[in-house]
């Protein structure tokens, strides 16, 4: 592909990426000192009419944006600012689609791509040499028609769950697209949730899957991206989600016999209370800044384990405050500008505070339950 395809478990730029100067704090507003809803849905509002100057590089990955900015309108109880069938109709018009059900099994996934950039038309003959079905397009995808209460039993599942296998490797993990591509935790949990929203656990072999996620547990209880790696508070999200989507690990397991569990819950449980830092806010790492998207991303596991009533809820609803902007949204550190990923994860972090106005959140599948169970 043109470009390296960015997806919603890419947590933030910390992992060697370049990131734009900081400006310094005078230069913006003091934060607001409350949760203001209007403003975040004003915010999303303008990413869903228009795609502002500085995604337009990730354009490629227009169905990630669409899917924060979808379900964030979800989140907030703004939905009605959407129309639904417009959008569910546009989500799949990305579905990839073999010409026979013989190509299933041709190596390429039958998934969806991530925009019209990575959508190549086919040839005079009718053939699609350029099928670029991605894992994490996929989840986004099916994400968002779950989000505006599209009925997933009438798309085209056998295709993306029979040709989903193609990407599963020989030690249980999944490359994002059959081209060939980078391998860890973010690409297992995208299958799982695939799996688990289509009700339909063809697409992986869950044990393979298993093994690997266990193998990638570090002795300090968090869970590396890949085997040997250092505890990430991303990798450990899609370790403990997906152990969770494949039913390897019960829902509140603080609260039952934790030693017949999979995992090591009690170093597990530790690690991640480390993550919360003195100002509040959590880190994805020992030894970095605290970082809104964190408050999600081990969040989220500490609701799946029944820890989320240990954390300091009053700091962390502090620190989180210190990173929304004026003009709506969130970002990554306080005084800097906002953007779309760490707003959605912002948002996520209030809902599993329960802030009021704001829909309970489905930490396993990040998204509101209403559109896990289907009720919208």
């Amino acid at each position: 592909m043109a470009a390296r395809e960015w997806n919603p478990l890419d947590y933030d730029v910390e992992e060697g990426e370049e990131e734009e100067e900081t400006p310094s704090p005078s230069a913006l507003s003091s934060p607001l000192p409350y949760f203001d809803r209007d403003r975040h849905v004003a915010f999303l509002e303008m990413m869903y009419n228009l795609m502002p100057y500085h995604y337009q590089s990730q354009e490629i990955n227009r169905l990630t944006l669409a899917f924060f900015t979808i379900s964030g309108l979800h989140l907030l109880q703004a939905l009605d600012r959407v129309d639904k069938e417009r959008v569910a109709d546009w989500v799949l018009s990305f579905q990839a689609h073999p010409r026979s059900k013989a190509e299933l099994n041709n190596g390429q996934f039958y998934g969806f791509h991530g925009s019209r950039t990575s959508q190549l038309p086919p040839d005079e003959n009718g053939v699609s040499a350029h099928n670029f079905g991605h894992l994490a397009s996929t989840y986004c995808a099916l994400a968002i028609l779950k989000n505006v209460g599209f009925n997933l039993s009438t798309i085209d599942k056998e295709s993306i769950l029979i040709s989903m296998r193609n990407l599963q490797q020989p030690d249980g993990s999944f490359m994002p697209v059959h081209i060939g591509a980078e391998t860890d935790l973010r690409f297992v949990y995208c299958a799982a949730a695939i799996c688990f929203m289509l009700e339909d656990w063809r697409g992986m072999d869950r044990e393979k899957a298993k093994e690997y996620i266990l193998n990638c547990q570090s002795y300090d209880g968090g869970f590396g991206l890949t085997p040997g790696l250092e505890s990430h508070g991303g990798g450990t999200y899609c370790a403990v989600a997906s152990l969770r989507l494949m039913g390897y690990i019960e829902d509140d397991l603080l609260s039952k016999n934790a030693s017949s569990s999979v995992v090591n819950v009690p170093l597990l449980l530790d690690w991640c209370m480390q993550r919360q830092a003195a100002d509040g806010g959590f880190q994805g790492r020992a030894n970095k800044p605290s970082d809104t998207c964190y408050a999600f991303w081990i969040g989220a596991v500490l609701r799946i384990l029944g820890g989320y009533k240990f954390i300091d809820k009053v700091a962390l609803h502090r620190f989180l405050l210190t990173c929304q902007s004026e003009f709506g949204g969130f970002s990554k550190y306080p005084g800097t500008l906002p953007d779309i990923y760490h707003s959605y994860y912002g948002y996520t972090a209030f809902s599993l505070l329960e802030e009021p106005g704001l829909n309970p959140l489905c930490a396993e599948l990040g998204m509101t339950d209403l559109a896990a169970l289907g009720i919208i």
